[in-house]
């Protein structure tokens, strides 16, 4: 049964810094495209960061960028994400996603990111 669990989030002050973690399991992590969305209440999902195979091109919302890093971790099949320098524009529930040529994807169930003084 493929899973993805996210942890970290919660509440942070802007300027603050926080890292999501995603853990994977139940499929060949290592052939999926790993990525991070966010979503805010009564807005569409939206992409933040993803990643390839073996690391290559990760790619950013200009949003984050320059903020944000993903990492992939093929061994311990886990995903990261570390926010700097938070605004609280970033205040959103973040989902792990895992992509494989179109046809399969998965999504975690999300943590919430507060960015709050």
């Amino acid at each position: 049964q493929p899973q993805l669990v996210e942890s970290g989030g919660g509440l942070v002050q802007p300027g603050g810094s926080l890292r999501l973690s995603c853990a994977a399991s139940g499929f060949k992590f290592s052939r999926f495209w790993m990525s991070w969305h966010r979503q805010v209440p009564g807005k569409e999902r939206e992409l933040v960061a993803a990643i390839g195979l073996y690391g290559q091109t990760p790619t950013y919302a200009d949003s984050v960028k320059g903020r944000f890093t993903i990492f992939r971790d093929d061994v311990n099949q886990t995903v990261d994400l570390q926010m700097s320098r938070l605004k609280s524009d970033d205040t959103a529930v973040y989902f792990c996603n895992a992509e494989w040529r179109g046809v399969a994807t998965y999504w975690g169930q999300g943590t919430q990111v507060t960015v709050s003084s």
